[in-house]
């Protein structure tokens, strides 16, 4: 299934790291991407993002400001299947 895709503003850019700010619409998606560097995610909102891997379909459950990171090399579509936008800044490590 492909969705329309989400929102990436770019906030900050250096050699040392990317800061983006993700907005999902309902019914929105990244589409599949691999990350090349660890990074960290701060939720802006409350509520629920899907996570499609090679292994299936996860629902996680976010709450605005409660972080989470990942190594490199994760590999996933992010989508949202809510009736709200969810908002969350990506913070990679280059």
């Amino acid at each position: 299934m492909t969705r329309p895709a989400a929102t990436a503003t770019i906030q900050i850019e250096n050699e040392r790291m990317r800061v983006t700010e993700w907005r999902f619409a309902p019914g929105t998606e990244t589409g599949w991407h691999v990350h090349p560097a660890d990074y960290v995610v701060v939720p802006m909102s409350t509520g629920e993002l899907g996570l499609e891997t090679r292994d299936g379909v996860v629902v996680n459950s976010l709450q605005a400001g409660v972080s989470y990171t990942r190594v490199a090399g994760s590999e996933h579509n992010v989508f949202n299947d809510a009736a709200s936008e969810f908002v969350f800044v990506e913070i990679e490590f280059k």
